[in-house]
Protein backbone atom coordinates (compact mmCIF):
# COMPACT_ATOMS: atom_id res chain seq x y z
CA UNK A 1 0.00 0.00 0.00
CA UNK A 2 1.67 3.66 -0.96
CA UNK A 3 0.51 6.27 1.27
CA UNK A 4 2.06 9.27 -0.40
CA UNK A 5 -0.57 11.39 -0.96
CA UNK A 6 0.69 12.35 -4.90
CA UNK A 7 -1.52 9.42 -6.23
CA UNK A 8 -4.59 10.90 -4.95
CA UNK A 9 -3.76 14.89 -5.90
CA UNK A 10 -5.92 14.04 -9.01
CA UNK A 11 -8.82 12.64 -7.52
CA UNK A 12 -8.80 16.32 -4.89
CA UNK A 13 -7.31 18.84 -6.88
CA UNK A 14 -9.95 19.16 -9.75
CA UNK A 15 -10.26 22.73 -10.79
CA UNK A 16 -13.39 24.24 -12.14
CA UNK A 17 -12.30 26.48 -15.06
CA UNK A 18 -15.38 26.68 -16.78
CA UNK A 19 -17.35 30.09 -15.64
CA UNK A 20 -16.01 33.15 -16.42
CA UNK A 21 -14.75 35.13 -13.53
CA UNK A 22 -16.89 37.45 -11.89
CA UNK A 23 -15.47 41.20 -10.26
CA UNK A 24 -16.32 41.53 -6.70
CA UNK A 25 -19.46 43.46 -6.73
CA UNK A 26 -19.34 45.17 -3.63
CA UNK A 27 -21.28 41.90 -1.85
CA UNK A 28 -19.15 43.02 1.68
CA UNK A 29 -18.17 46.99 1.65
CA UNK A 30 -14.22 47.59 1.16
CA UNK A 31 -13.01 50.78 3.43
CA UNK A 32 -9.89 50.31 1.57
CA UNK A 33 -10.01 50.09 -2.02
CA UNK A 34 -6.73 50.81 -2.64
CA UNK A 35 -5.51 47.72 -0.86
CA UNK A 36 -7.49 44.99 -2.67
CA UNK A 37 -6.91 46.84 -5.81
CA UNK A 38 -3.17 46.69 -5.08
CA UNK A 39 -3.84 42.63 -4.16
CA UNK A 40 -5.53 41.84 -7.71
CA UNK A 41 -2.65 43.32 -9.20
CA UNK A 42 -1.65 41.15 -12.83
CA UNK A 43 -3.25 38.55 -10.79
CA UNK A 44 -6.39 39.94 -12.28
CA UNK A 45 -5.34 39.78 -15.87
CA UNK A 46 -4.47 36.03 -15.74
CA UNK A 47 -6.42 34.00 -18.16
CA UNK A 48 -8.15 31.07 -17.25
CA UNK A 49 -5.79 28.71 -18.73
CA UNK A 50 -2.96 30.85 -16.46
CA UNK A 51 -5.14 31.09 -13.26
CA UNK A 52 -5.83 27.29 -13.60
CA UNK A 53 -2.38 26.09 -13.62
CA UNK A 54 -1.36 28.48 -10.88
CA UNK A 55 -4.76 26.92 -8.79
CA UNK A 56 -3.01 22.94 -9.65
CA UNK A 57 0.33 24.26 -8.15
CA UNK A 58 -0.98 26.01 -4.75
CA UNK A 59 -3.35 22.94 -4.60
CA UNK A 60 -0.56 20.51 -4.75
CA UNK A 61 1.45 22.13 -1.99
CA UNK A 62 -1.32 22.36 0.06
CA UNK A 63 -2.46 18.56 0.03
CA UNK A 64 0.82 17.60 0.64
CA UNK A 65 0.92 19.96 3.35
CA UNK A 66 -1.83 19.05 4.78
CA UNK A 67 -1.76 15.22 4.25
CA UNK A 68 1.44 15.22 6.59
CA UNK A 69 0.08 17.45 8.88
CA UNK A 70 -3.03 15.49 9.60
CA UNK A 71 -1.09 12.05 9.39
CA UNK A 72 1.37 13.21 12.14
CA UNK A 73 -1.02 15.16 14.19
CA UNK A 74 -3.42 11.79 14.48
CA UNK A 75 -0.14 9.68 14.47
CA UNK A 76 1.90 10.66 17.18
CA UNK A 77 -1.02 10.07 19.52
CA UNK A 78 -1.54 6.84 17.85
CA UNK A 79 2.36 6.09 18.65
CA UNK A 80 2.04 7.66 22.18
CA UNK A 81 -0.37 5.48 22.84
CA UNK A 82 1.02 2.04 21.94
CA UNK A 83 4.61 3.16 23.44
CA UNK A 84 3.02 3.70 27.25
CA UNK A 85 -0.42 1.81 26.78
CA UNK A 86 -1.04 2.39 30.80
CA UNK A 87 -1.26 5.98 30.79
CA UNK A 88 -2.42 8.78 28.98
CA UNK A 89 0.32 11.41 30.84
CA UNK A 90 2.38 11.55 27.90
CA UNK A 91 -0.24 12.03 25.26
CA UNK A 92 -1.98 14.64 27.54
CA UNK A 93 1.10 16.37 27.94
CA UNK A 94 1.97 16.43 24.29
CA UNK A 95 -1.68 17.73 23.28
CA UNK A 96 -1.97 20.72 26.00
CA UNK A 97 1.92 21.62 24.97
CA UNK A 98 1.09 21.50 20.93
CA UNK A 99 -2.02 23.71 21.76
CA UNK A 100 -0.91 26.01 24.25
CA UNK A 101 1.98 27.18 21.90
CA UNK A 102 -0.39 28.09 19.28
CA UNK A 103 -2.55 29.83 21.32
CA UNK A 104 0.35 32.08 23.41
CA UNK A 105 2.75 32.62 20.39
CA UNK A 106 0.40 32.67 17.42
CA UNK A 107 0.27 36.95 17.87
CA UNK A 108 4.01 37.07 17.09
CA UNK A 109 3.46 34.60 13.88
CA UNK A 110 1.04 37.02 12.66
CA UNK A 111 3.49 40.10 13.03
CA UNK A 112 6.25 38.04 11.62
CA UNK A 113 4.38 37.48 8.24
CA UNK A 114 2.93 41.12 7.70
CA UNK A 115 6.60 41.87 7.83
CA UNK A 116 8.49 39.28 6.05
CA UNK A 117 8.93 38.34 2.17
CA UNK A 118 5.91 36.05 1.37
CA UNK A 119 7.63 33.50 -0.39
CA UNK A 120 10.39 33.12 2.99
CA UNK A 121 7.56 32.66 5.74
CA UNK A 122 6.01 30.09 2.96
CA UNK A 123 9.45 28.20 2.83
CA UNK A 124 10.49 28.61 6.87
CA UNK A 125 6.83 26.93 7.52
CA UNK A 126 7.55 23.88 4.74
CA UNK A 127 10.98 23.15 6.42
CA UNK A 128 10.11 23.96 9.77
CA UNK A 129 7.19 21.15 9.69
CA UNK A 130 9.29 18.68 7.94
CA UNK A 131 12.28 19.12 10.13
CA UNK A 132 10.55 18.81 13.35
CA UNK A 133 7.90 15.61 11.96
CA UNK A 134 11.30 13.94 11.23
CA UNK A 135 13.07 14.91 13.97
CA UNK A 136 10.23 14.06 15.78
CA UNK A 137 9.37 10.13 14.52
CA UNK A 138 13.06 9.32 14.92
CA UNK A 139 12.73 10.07 18.74
CA UNK A 140 9.04 7.81 18.44
CA UNK A 141 11.20 5.13 16.99
CA UNK A 142 13.35 5.38 18.96
CA UNK A 143 11.21 5.07 21.98
CA UNK A 144 9.13 1.91 20.31
CA UNK A 145 12.02 0.08 19.26
CA UNK A 146 14.08 0.12 23.07
CA UNK A 147 11.97 0.03 26.07
CA UNK A 148 14.78 0.95 27.84
CA UNK A 149 13.96 4.56 27.27
CA UNK A 150 10.66 4.35 28.26
CA UNK A 151 11.32 4.81 31.92
CA UNK A 152 13.61 7.34 34.07
CA UNK A 153 15.30 10.44 32.89
CA UNK A 154 15.68 8.97 29.19
CA UNK A 155 11.85 8.89 29.30
CA UNK A 156 11.40 12.42 30.52
CA UNK A 157 14.06 13.95 28.03
CA UNK A 158 12.56 11.84 25.30
CA UNK A 159 8.97 13.97 26.29
CA UNK A 160 10.72 16.75 26.89
CA UNK A 161 11.79 17.27 23.25
CA UNK A 162 8.48 15.37 21.57
CA UNK A 163 6.44 18.60 23.40
CA UNK A 164 9.24 20.98 22.50
CA UNK A 165 9.13 19.71 18.38
CA UNK A 166 5.14 19.88 18.71
CA UNK A 167 5.07 22.87 19.40
CA UNK A 168 7.82 23.76 16.63
CA UNK A 169 5.27 21.82 14.08
CA UNK A 170 2.24 23.26 15.36
CA UNK A 171 3.42 26.95 15.36
CA UNK A 172 4.90 25.94 11.59
CA UNK A 173 1.34 24.91 10.40
CA UNK A 174 0.04 27.68 11.56
CA UNK A 175 2.55 30.30 9.82
CA UNK A 176 1.58 28.04 6.75
CA UNK A 177 -1.92 28.14 6.81
CA UNK A 178 -1.98 31.95 7.47
CA UNK A 179 0.24 32.91 4.65
CA UNK A 180 -1.34 30.72 2.02
CA UNK A 181 -4.79 30.48 2.87
CA UNK A 182 -5.28 34.10 4.42
CA UNK A 183 -3.06 35.70 2.30
CA UNK A 184 -1.82 34.39 -0.54
CA UNK A 185 -5.16 32.78 -2.09
CA UNK A 186 -6.79 36.60 -1.81
CA UNK A 187 -3.82 37.54 -4.11
CA UNK A 188 -3.59 34.88 -7.07
CA UNK A 189 -7.68 34.95 -6.96
CA UNK A 190 -7.34 38.79 -8.74
CA UNK A 191 -9.96 40.64 -7.19
CA UNK A 192 -12.61 37.89 -8.58
CA UNK A 193 -15.07 36.71 -6.31
CA UNK A 194 -15.96 33.51 -8.16
CA UNK A 195 -12.27 32.48 -8.04
CA UNK A 196 -11.75 33.29 -4.29
CA UNK A 197 -14.64 31.37 -3.69
CA UNK A 198 -13.33 28.68 -4.87
CA UNK A 199 -10.53 28.75 -4.05
CA UNK A 200 -11.25 28.69 -0.33
CA UNK A 201 -13.76 25.78 -1.59
CA UNK A 202 -11.41 23.75 -2.74
CA UNK A 203 -8.68 24.16 -0.17
CA UNK A 204 -11.57 23.48 2.35
CA UNK A 205 -12.15 20.31 0.80
CA UNK A 206 -8.63 19.45 0.59
CA UNK A 207 -8.41 19.97 4.85
CA UNK A 208 -11.21 17.51 4.81
CA UNK A 209 -10.26 14.80 2.51
CA UNK A 210 -7.16 14.95 4.81
CA UNK A 211 -8.25 14.80 7.70
CA UNK A 212 -10.42 11.49 6.59
CA UNK A 213 -8.04 9.43 4.72
CA UNK A 214 -4.63 10.25 6.69
CA UNK A 215 -5.56 8.75 9.71
CA UNK A 216 -7.17 5.94 8.19
CA UNK A 217 -4.01 5.04 6.27
CA UNK A 218 -1.77 5.35 9.17
CA UNK A 219 -3.90 3.89 11.54
CA UNK A 220 -4.24 0.85 8.86
CA UNK A 221 -0.51 0.56 8.72
CA UNK A 222 0.08 0.74 12.41
CA UNK A 223 -2.25 -2.09 12.74
CA UNK A 224 0.63 -3.71 10.92
CA UNK A 225 3.67 -2.79 12.54
CA UNK A 226 3.82 0.36 14.85
CA UNK A 227 7.70 1.07 13.74
CA UNK A 228 6.89 0.48 10.38
CA UNK A 229 3.68 3.32 10.52
CA UNK A 230 6.59 5.79 12.44
CA UNK A 231 9.33 5.57 9.92
CA UNK A 232 6.43 5.83 6.72
CA UNK A 233 5.44 9.27 8.72
CA UNK A 234 9.05 10.19 8.83
CA UNK A 235 9.69 9.11 5.18
CA UNK A 236 6.80 10.96 3.96
CA UNK A 237 7.19 14.42 5.29
CA UNK A 238 10.91 14.43 3.99
CA UNK A 239 9.87 12.89 0.69
CA UNK A 240 7.42 16.24 -0.14
CA UNK A 241 9.87 19.08 1.02
CA UNK A 242 10.93 19.00 -2.90
CA UNK A 243 7.92 19.01 -4.19
CA UNK A 244 6.34 21.18 -1.41
CA UNK A 245 9.27 23.72 -1.94
CA UNK A 246 9.28 23.94 -5.58
CA UNK A 247 5.61 24.13 -6.25
CA UNK A 248 4.89 27.10 -3.73
CA UNK A 249 7.75 28.82 -5.48
CA UNK A 250 6.52 28.16 -8.95
CA UNK A 251 3.59 30.21 -7.87
CA UNK A 252 5.04 33.14 -6.37
CA UNK A 253 7.40 33.72 -9.60
CA UNK A 254 3.76 33.36 -11.60
CA UNK A 255 1.74 36.31 -9.78
CA UNK A 256 3.59 39.38 -9.43
CA UNK A 257 1.47 40.56 -7.02
CA UNK A 258 2.92 38.19 -4.66
CA UNK A 259 6.38 39.49 -5.02
CA UNK A 260 5.12 42.94 -4.33
CA UNK A 261 7.09 44.41 -1.11
CA UNK A 262 4.51 44.72 1.86
CA UNK A 263 3.45 47.44 3.68
CA UNK A 264 4.77 47.82 7.06
CA UNK A 265 2.81 49.72 9.77
CA UNK A 266 6.00 50.39 11.98
CA UNK A 267 9.65 50.50 11.22
CA UNK A 268 10.87 50.27 14.60
CA UNK A 269 13.41 47.43 15.23
CA UNK A 270 13.84 47.41 18.99
CA UNK A 271 13.44 43.85 20.30
CA UNK A 272 13.14 44.04 23.66
CA UNK A 273 10.85 42.07 25.93
CA UNK A 274 8.74 45.04 26.53
CA UNK A 275 8.37 46.52 23.12
CA UNK A 276 7.50 42.66 21.96
CA UNK A 277 4.22 43.00 24.62
CA UNK A 278 3.41 45.92 23.16
CA UNK A 279 3.27 45.03 20.03
CA UNK A 280 1.19 41.82 20.86
CA UNK A 281 -1.35 43.65 22.75
CA UNK A 282 -1.23 46.41 19.56
CA UNK A 283 -2.54 42.99 17.67
CA UNK A 284 -5.30 42.39 19.91
CA UNK A 285 -6.59 45.99 19.70
CA UNK A 286 -6.44 45.91 16.05
CA UNK A 287 -8.46 42.54 16.00
CA UNK A 288 -11.01 43.72 18.64
CA UNK A 289 -11.48 47.16 16.79
CA UNK A 290 -11.81 45.73 13.22
CA UNK A 291 -15.21 46.00 11.15
CA UNK A 292 -14.33 41.83 10.46
CA UNK A 293 -14.07 41.06 14.46
CA UNK A 294 -17.18 39.71 15.21
CA UNK A 295 -17.35 37.30 12.17
CA UNK A 296 -13.91 36.26 13.51
CA UNK A 297 -14.66 35.76 17.00
CA UNK A 298 -17.92 33.96 16.23
CA UNK A 299 -15.84 31.73 13.81
CA UNK A 300 -13.31 30.71 16.45
CA UNK A 301 -15.95 30.17 19.53
CA UNK A 302 -17.20 27.29 17.28
CA UNK A 303 -13.91 25.37 18.38
CA UNK A 304 -15.60 25.23 21.87
CA UNK A 305 -17.12 22.06 21.08
CA UNK A 306 -17.38 18.27 21.62
CA UNK A 307 -20.25 17.96 19.51
CA UNK A 308 -17.96 16.35 16.98
CA UNK A 309 -16.25 13.13 16.22
CA UNK A 310 -13.36 14.07 17.90
CA UNK A 311 -11.73 11.73 21.22
CA UNK A 312 -14.31 12.99 23.71
CA UNK A 313 -17.47 12.12 22.12
CA UNK A 314 -15.92 9.04 20.33
CA UNK A 315 -15.14 8.15 23.86
CA UNK A 316 -18.28 8.81 24.62
CA UNK A 317 -20.25 6.85 21.82
CA UNK A 318 -17.86 3.53 22.80
CA UNK A 319 -19.01 3.97 26.53
CA UNK A 320 -22.91 3.13 25.20
CA UNK A 321 -21.40 0.06 23.84
CA UNK A 322 -21.26 1.24 19.98
CA UNK A 323 -18.47 -0.85 18.61
CA UNK A 324 -15.25 0.79 16.97
CA UNK A 325 -16.37 -0.19 13.55
CA UNK A 326 -19.86 1.73 13.56
CA UNK A 327 -17.95 4.59 15.30
CA UNK A 328 -15.85 4.39 11.91
CA UNK A 329 -18.61 4.82 9.53
CA UNK A 330 -20.43 7.46 11.28
CA UNK A 331 -17.20 9.34 10.95
CA UNK A 332 -16.89 8.39 7.65
CA UNK A 333 -20.88 10.24 6.75
CA UNK A 334 -20.10 12.51 9.05
CA UNK A 335 -17.16 13.65 6.78
CA UNK A 336 -19.41 13.34 3.43
CA UNK A 337 -21.62 16.08 5.15
CA UNK A 338 -18.61 18.01 5.48
CA UNK A 339 -17.26 17.68 2.15
CA UNK A 340 -21.05 18.85 0.75
CA UNK A 341 -20.57 22.16 2.51
CA UNK A 342 -18.02 22.88 0.20
CA UNK A 343 -20.33 22.75 -2.79
CA UNK A 344 -23.13 24.10 -1.00
CA UNK A 345 -21.85 26.93 0.50
CA UNK A 346 -20.09 28.48 -3.24
CA UNK A 347 -23.35 28.18 -4.74
CA UNK A 348 -25.22 29.89 -2.12
CA UNK A 349 -22.78 32.98 -1.58
CA UNK A 350 -22.85 33.38 -5.75
CA UNK A 351 -26.76 34.19 -4.74
CA UNK A 352 -26.91 36.09 -1.69
CA UNK A 353 -23.01 36.96 -0.45
CA UNK A 354 -20.87 35.57 1.91
CA UNK A 355 -22.48 37.79 5.13
CA UNK A 356 -26.04 36.77 4.59
CA UNK A 357 -25.32 32.82 3.72
CA UNK A 358 -23.24 32.91 6.88
CA UNK A 359 -26.13 33.73 9.11
CA UNK A 360 -27.76 30.79 7.48
CA UNK A 361 -24.93 28.43 8.43
CA UNK A 362 -25.17 29.30 11.54
CA UNK A 363 -28.36 29.01 12.19
CA UNK A 364 -28.85 25.58 10.52
CA UNK A 365 -26.02 24.67 12.83
CA UNK A 366 -27.57 25.94 16.13
CA UNK A 367 -30.55 24.26 15.33
CA UNK A 368 -28.79 20.80 14.90
CA UNK A 369 -26.28 21.06 18.16
CA UNK A 370 -29.51 22.34 19.85
CA UNK A 371 -31.07 19.14 19.29
CA UNK A 372 -28.27 17.02 19.78
CA UNK A 373 -28.15 18.33 23.00
CA UNK A 374 -32.04 18.06 24.00
CA UNK A 375 -31.48 14.01 23.53
CA UNK A 376 -29.48 14.06 26.38
CA UNK A 377 -31.47 15.75 28.79
CA UNK A 378 -34.58 14.19 27.53
CA UNK A 379 -35.59 11.21 29.04
CA UNK A 380 -35.03 8.50 26.23
CA UNK A 381 -33.52 4.87 26.04
CA UNK A 382 -29.37 5.04 25.11
CA UNK A 383 -29.82 3.67 22.40
CA UNK A 384 -32.43 6.57 20.99
CA UNK A 385 -30.10 9.02 22.57
CA UNK A 386 -27.61 7.75 20.75
CA UNK A 387 -28.96 7.49 17.11
CA UNK A 388 -30.45 11.10 17.79
CA UNK A 389 -26.99 12.66 18.94
CA UNK A 390 -25.20 11.25 16.65
CA UNK A 391 -27.81 12.03 13.48
CA UNK A 392 -28.20 15.75 14.69
CA UNK A 393 -24.40 16.31 14.84
CA UNK A 394 -23.73 14.74 11.41
CA UNK A 395 -26.27 17.43 10.15
CA UNK A 396 -24.52 20.11 11.98
CA UNK A 397 -22.17 19.22 9.90
CA UNK A 398 -22.84 21.16 7.10
CA UNK A 399 -23.59 24.04 8.98
CA UNK A 400 -20.16 24.72 10.59
CA UNK A 401 -17.94 24.56 7.28
CA UNK A 402 -20.62 26.70 5.71
CA UNK A 403 -20.03 29.15 8.02
CA UNK A 404 -16.44 28.63 7.96
CA UNK A 405 -16.36 29.64 4.43
CA UNK A 406 -18.93 32.54 4.65
CA UNK A 407 -17.06 33.59 7.90
CA UNK A 408 -13.48 33.47 5.88
CA UNK A 409 -14.41 35.01 2.67
CA UNK A 410 -15.55 37.68 4.76
CA UNK A 411 -11.98 37.73 6.94
CA UNK A 412 -10.24 37.85 3.41
CA UNK A 413 -11.89 40.77 1.59
CA UNK A 414 -12.30 42.91 5.12
CA UNK A 415 -8.92 43.13 6.40
CA UNK A 416 -6.18 45.13 5.22
CA UNK A 417 -3.28 42.84 3.26
CA UNK A 418 -0.97 45.22 6.01
CA UNK A 419 -3.06 43.29 8.85
CA UNK A 420 -4.07 40.00 7.47
CA UNK A 421 -1.05 37.68 9.71
CA UNK A 422 -2.25 39.87 12.61
CA UNK A 423 -5.48 39.74 12.49
CA UNK A 424 -5.23 35.86 11.31
CA UNK A 425 -2.85 34.76 13.78
CA UNK A 426 -5.61 36.83 16.60
CA UNK A 427 -8.17 34.45 15.74
CA UNK A 428 -5.87 31.30 15.35
CA UNK A 429 -5.09 31.96 19.07
CA UNK A 430 -8.90 32.27 19.89
CA UNK A 431 -9.59 29.02 18.37
CA UNK A 432 -6.61 27.16 19.93
CA UNK A 433 -7.54 28.64 23.50
CA UNK A 434 -11.17 27.40 22.71
CA UNK A 435 -10.27 23.80 21.57
CA UNK A 436 -8.07 24.02 25.12
CA UNK A 437 -11.82 24.70 26.67
CA UNK A 438 -13.49 22.30 25.23
CA UNK A 439 -10.73 19.71 26.34
CA UNK A 440 -11.14 21.72 30.36
CA UNK A 441 -15.28 20.57 30.15
CA UNK A 442 -14.38 17.25 29.83
CA UNK A 443 -11.39 16.97 32.41
CA UNK A 444 -14.31 18.92 34.67
CA UNK A 445 -16.76 15.91 33.33
CA UNK A 446 -15.08 13.35 33.02
CA UNK A 447 -17.63 10.37 33.38
CA UNK A 448 -19.77 9.27 30.53
CA UNK A 449 -23.12 10.00 32.45
CA UNK A 450 -21.59 13.66 32.60
CA UNK A 451 -21.08 14.34 28.96
CA UNK A 452 -24.47 16.11 28.66
CA UNK A 453 -22.86 19.02 30.76
CA UNK A 454 -19.96 19.65 28.04
CA UNK A 455 -22.54 18.84 25.60
CA UNK A 456 -24.63 21.81 26.96
CA UNK A 457 -21.67 23.55 27.18
CA UNK A 458 -21.13 23.23 22.95
CA UNK A 459 -24.25 24.46 22.07
CA UNK A 460 -24.05 28.06 24.30
CA UNK A 461 -20.79 28.75 22.32
CA UNK A 462 -22.31 27.49 19.42
CA UNK A 463 -25.92 30.04 20.28
CA UNK A 464 -23.29 32.85 21.42
CA UNK A 465 -21.45 32.50 17.89
CA UNK A 466 -24.78 33.11 16.31
CA UNK A 467 -25.69 35.94 18.43
CA UNK A 468 -22.55 37.37 17.68
CA UNK A 469 -22.83 37.23 14.00
CA UNK A 470 -26.16 38.40 14.22
CA UNK A 471 -25.22 41.64 15.60
CA UNK A 472 -22.50 41.88 12.92
CA UNK A 473 -25.33 41.22 10.47
CA UNK A 474 -27.28 43.53 12.34
CA UNK A 475 -24.64 46.41 12.10
CA UNK A 476 -23.88 45.99 8.16
CA UNK A 477 -26.97 45.49 6.64
CA UNK A 478 -29.57 47.41 9.16
CA UNK A 479 -31.41 44.42 9.64
CA UNK A 480 -31.49 40.24 10.03
CA UNK A 481 -35.10 40.24 8.14
CA UNK A 482 -36.56 42.15 4.80
CA UNK A 483 -39.72 43.04 7.36
CA UNK A 484 -41.40 45.74 4.93
CA UNK A 485 -41.42 42.71 2.49
CA UNK A 486 -42.63 40.35 5.28
CA UNK A 487 -45.15 43.34 6.37
CA UNK A 488 -46.23 43.86 2.76
CA UNK A 489 -46.91 39.85 2.15
CA UNK A 490 -48.87 39.78 4.57
CA UNK A 491 -51.00 42.55 3.77
CA UNK A 492 -51.49 41.50 0.27
CA UNK A 493 -52.76 38.33 2.00
CA UNK A 494 -54.89 39.31 4.32
CA UNK A 495 -56.14 42.93 3.06
CA UNK A 496 -54.49 44.84 6.13
CA UNK A 497 -53.74 48.42 5.45
CA UNK A 498 -52.17 51.40 7.02
CA UNK A 499 -48.56 50.43 6.16
CA UNK A 500 -46.54 52.65 3.95
CA UNK A 501 -43.67 51.71 2.37
CA UNK A 502 -40.70 54.59 2.02
CA UNK A 503 -39.83 55.86 -1.46
CA UNK A 504 -36.70 54.27 -2.25
CA UNK A 505 -36.17 51.60 0.50
CA UNK A 506 -37.22 48.36 -1.73
CA UNK A 507 -34.29 49.54 -4.01
CA UNK A 508 -31.86 50.10 -0.97
CA UNK A 509 -32.64 46.74 0.15
CA UNK A 510 -32.22 44.86 -3.62
CA UNK A 511 -28.89 46.69 -3.90
CA UNK A 512 -27.83 45.29 -0.54
CA UNK A 513 -29.44 41.77 -0.26
CA UNK A 514 -30.07 40.29 -3.44
CA UNK A 515 -32.76 38.34 -1.78
CA UNK A 516 -34.62 37.41 -4.78
CA UNK A 517 -31.97 35.62 -6.55
CA UNK A 518 -32.65 32.97 -4.02
CA UNK A 519 -35.30 31.74 -5.71
CA UNK A 520 -33.00 29.76 -7.83
CA UNK A 521 -32.06 27.83 -5.28
CA UNK A 522 -35.57 27.81 -2.77
CA UNK A 523 -39.01 26.60 -2.97
CA UNK A 524 -41.14 29.83 -2.47
CA UNK A 525 -42.36 28.85 0.91
CA UNK A 526 -38.31 28.82 1.96
CA UNK A 527 -37.91 32.61 0.77
CA UNK A 528 -38.81 34.43 4.18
Amino acid sequence: MCLTPLGLARAVISPNTSAEPIPLAGSIDHANDEDADSDAGDSMHMSEQEHGHVRRLIFTSHLLSTWNSRVFEFGAFLFLANIYPDTLLPASIYALARAASAAVLSPWIGSYIDKTDRLRAVRISIVGQRVAVALSCVALYLLARFESMRSGVDSTLFLAGLALLACVEKLSAVLNTISVERDWVVIVAGGHEERLRDLNAQMRRIDLFCKLIGPLAIAFVDGASPEVAIMATGCMTMMSVLVEYWTIARVYNFVPALQAPKEVASTRTDRTMATKIKSSLAGTAIYIKHRAFLPSLALALLYLTVLAFGGQMLTYLLSLGLSSGLIGVLRGISAIFEMSATWIAPRIMSHIGPVRSGIWFINWQILCVSIACAFFWLDYNPTVAAIGTVTAVIASRVGLWGFDLSAQMIVQEEVEPIHRGTFSSQEFALQNVFEMLAFASTIVFPRPAEFKYPATISAGAVAVAGVLYAVFVRSRRGHLLHWSKCVERHGKKSGAHGWTRVPGHEIADQADDPEHELNGLLPAAGRA
